[in-house]
């Protein structure tokens, strides 16, 4: 048994090497193979549901006031998810973008997701108003994320210049 099982073997191997046209399906085969496993990875994945641990989601910061003039000012800070629900840990970064701060001011969110930042605005020049930009870099070891641009704070003149 194990002689015919050899000679098959050969015979099977000779007869590949004598087909000259076996090279000519080969790319389409391959091709058609491509598809249905793509096809069927793509089934696969819409089965699965547990595969939330890919996902990340997107923080959103809410500054009050939304509205400030120049001169030191409090500035809190609500770090929320999705679904309003307050973001401990999350560290805001407030810069300077079209009215200007000394330098970049940070804090860290409480168990409530609030932070307070003291900045000092000031406009250039005939400026009537400007821009404070926030950033939220999220906790640590999270599947938070801040991709979106987040909500500026405007800076008007006081007009008590």
């Amino acid at each position: 048994m194990i002689e015919t099982a050899g000679t098959m073997l050969r015979d099977g191997i000779d007869d590949l090497r004598r087909d000259e046209r076996a090279i000519e399906g080969l790319p389409i085969r391959l091709v058609i193979a491509l598809v249905v496993g793509v096809a069927s990875l793509s089934v696969m994945m819409s089965m699965v549901s547990g595969i939330e641990g890919l996902a990340v989601i997107e923080l959103d910061v809410q500054p009050e006031p939304e509205v400030t003039t120049t001169g030191e000012q409090e500035i809190a800070f609500t770090v929320v998810d999705p679904d309003g629900s307050p973001v401990a840990d999350a560290t805001i970064v407030v810069r300077g973008k079209t009215a200007r701060i000394g330098s970049v001011a940070t804090a860290r969110t409480d168990e409530t997701g609030t932070a307070t930042v003291t900045v000092a605005p000031e406009l250039g020049p005939n400026q009537a108003d400007g821009t404070l930009e926030v950033d939220v870099k999220p906790p640590a070891g999270s599947e938070y994320t801040d991709d979106r641009e987040n909500t500026n704070v405007l800076v008007v003149a006081d007009g008590s210049s």
